[in-house]
């Protein structure tokens, strides 16, 4: 089976997007010069931990989907 480049963008418009809450909780616990505000991580480390897991999460199921493009290609 070989994938046509436009069957392959029809499917990846279809994704919906995906907004990993890590992004958010980084910019969080960071001061205005760019450094962590380790005064605040302790408050969000339950959020962070959840966060970390939930992008670990979006890997695996990205590596995934990479394999089964190319097992298609």
């Amino acid at each position: 089976m070989s994938l046509e480049v436009r069957d392959l963008i029809r499917v990846m418009r279809e994704v919906p997007e995906m907004r990993l809450r890590l992004i958010d909780l980084a910019w969080e616990v960071t001061k205005d010069d760019g450094s962590l505000d380790y005064d605040r991580l302790p408050f969000l480390s339950e959020e962070m931990q959840e966060a970390i897991s939930e992008a670990e999460g979006y890997v695996q199921s990205t590596r995934e989907a990479v394999w089964a493009l190319k097992r298609m290609a």
